[in-house]
């Protein structure tokens, strides 16, 4: 199946170029790889223009103007530009387990998308990876905070992955659909400025649609790499949104992803 792996980013091309060190070294490579930048200044362009030339991956660099954080906006925008059957969600800060793709592939499931789950680094921990450029981490690697995420096993993740149909722990940072289904819904909402309920407002409407949540634990593993909490001025706006969506049972939203397809 192929898979194009979408990588969202903002201003920060240190913790960028170690996300694409670690897709580099996957046992199963994407199709191709397209970075959704909300944004960043040039240095962010050089890191990805550098990696182009020294990989034999295909990058495309999606960049939209800066004009706050619209992260749902950018991610229409990759997600349109991409070519593969199958996506893959992931934030420019999170370093792959080498098996993480396969994974994603190994549990996509027609009519259900995938939600996985993040291991959280120490600030120390994450400087000292930045300062090295390593991307060598496992359940025994120091600074980790939720060590049990960083479990990999085959048998517990089939003991352990679930189907469920609730919101608590939607993350798009670590997700995968079926670009159909995502359409179906047209992706996620525009309306969406400022940090917050994006990914939740999104998933609401491909559980309205029959798009089904599988859980998956021990598999699909990525390293958090540590930052600031983001601003939360925009919740209660954004809010408002997602509880429009889940009153009204919504599978569509009006300013989507077909403004760029």
């Amino acid at each position: 199946m192929r898979v194009s792996l979408i990588v969202t980013t903002y201003n920060r091309p240190d913790a960028l170029l170690l996300v694409l060190k670690s897709i580099e070294g996957q046992s199963s490579l994407p199709f191709e790889i397209i970075i959704a930048d909300d944004g960043s200044h040039n240095n962010t362009r050089e890191i990805i223009d550098n990696f182009q030339s020294s990989s034999s991956l295909k990058v495309i660099h999606s960049w939209q103007k800066d004009d706050g954080f619209r992260v749902a906006k950018s991610r229409n925008k990759a997600i349109a530009k991409s070519s593969s059957e199958y996506i893959i969600l992931i934030d420019g800060d999170m370093i792959l387990h080498p098996k993480f793709v396969q994974d994603h592939i190994n549990n996509a499931q027609k009519s259900f998308f995938i939600q996985g789950n993040r291991v959280l680094l120490t600030k120390k921990a994450t400087n000292n990876l930045l300062e090295r450029k390593n991307i060598k981490l496992s359940f025994l690697s120091k600074g980790i905070k939720n060590r049990k995420n960083a479990i990999y096993s085959a048998l517990l993740s089939a003991l352990f992955s679930k189907k469920i149909s609730y919101l608590r722990g939607i993350k798009t940072c670590n997700m995968s659909f079926f670009k159909k289904d995502c359409i179906n819904v047209n992706g996620f909402n525009n309306n969406f400025e400022g940090w917050g309920r994006e990914d939740s407002e999104y998933a609401i409407r491909l559980l309205n649609s029959g798009i089904n949540r599988k859980n998956v634990r021990f598999n699909a593993i990525q390293f958090h790499l540590w930052h600031a909490e983001n601003i939360r001025v925009s919740l209660r706006k954004n809010d408002v949104i997602l509880n429009s969506s889940i009153n009204n049972n919504s599978k569509w939203c009006n300013n989507g992803i077909d403004k760029y397809l």
